[in-house]
C-alpha cells in the first residue's frame, strides 16, 4: 500500500516522575500532536496563595500517531514507555480523549435539590451543564448525585456530581 498512511491514534505515553511539560515540549517539538490533561489548583502557603497548573494523571501524556512513528517517541528523552494492552500500544479512543477535555474545562463539582432516584450501574446521559453530551455509570445516589466516567483505554475513572435533573435514563447501549 504505497501512499497510504495510517490513521493516526492516540496512545498512552508514560513520563518520568514530574517531567510531563517537558516531555510534552520535546514531542511537539519533534512534530506529534500531543495532549497533556493539566487543571489549575490553588496552593497555599503561610504568607500567599498562587494558582498553579497541575497535571491530571502523573506521569501520563497522549500522543496522537501512526504506528509506524510511534516508534519515534521512545528517544524523546523524559520518555519511560508507552502503554500497552497485550504487548502491542493500547490505543486510547477520541471519545475518551474528548471526555478527559471536558473534564478538565469544568473541574468545579455541581450540587444538586432534586429527588430523582436512579440504581447504581444504570447508564445515563447528561443533557446539559458543562458535562453535556457525556454518557456514564450511576455510580451512587443519596444527598448528591455521582456519576463515574470510565475512560477504559487507561483502566481508571472519575467521579463527578452533576445535578440530577441535567441527565435521563439512557435504553441503548455505548457504542
Amino acid at each position: 500500500m504505497i501512499g497510504i498512511e495510517p490513521t493516526p491514534s492516540w496512545f498512552v505515553v508514560k513520563t518520568n516522575p514530574r517531567a510531563e511539560v517537558k516531555v510534552n515540549l520535546r514531542l511537539i517539538d519533534a512534530g506529534f500532536t500531543t495532549f497533556l490533561p493539566t487543571h489549575t489548583v490553588i496552593k497555599a502557603w503561610s504568607d500567599r496563595k498562587k494558582k498553579i497548573k497541575q497535571v491530571l494523571i502523573p506521569s501520563t501524556l497522549f500522543v496522537q500517531a501512526n504506528s509506524i512513528d510511534l516508534k519515534e517517541v521512545y528517544p524523546i528523552r523524559g520518555v519511560h514507555n508507552i502503554l500497552k494492552f497485550l504487548g502491542k500500544p493500547a490505543i486510547v479512543k477520541d471519545h475518551e480523549i474528548e471526555i478527559l477535555k471536558i473534564l478538565i474545562e469544568n473541574v468545579e463539582a455541581q450540587k444538586i435539590s432534586t429527588i430523582y432516584n436512579y440504581k447504581k450501574g444504570e447508564l445515563i446521559e447528561v443533557l446539559k451543564g458543562p458535562f453535556q453530551g457525556l454518557i456514564a455509570n450511576v455510580l451512587e445516589d443519596n444527598t448528591r448525585f455521582r456519576l463515574i466516567i470510565e475512560i477504559e483505554s487507561l483502566g481508571s475513572g472519575f467521579v463527578i456530581n452533576v445535578p440530577k435533573n441535567y441527565v435521563k435514563k439512557r435504553i441503548e447501549k455505548r457504542a
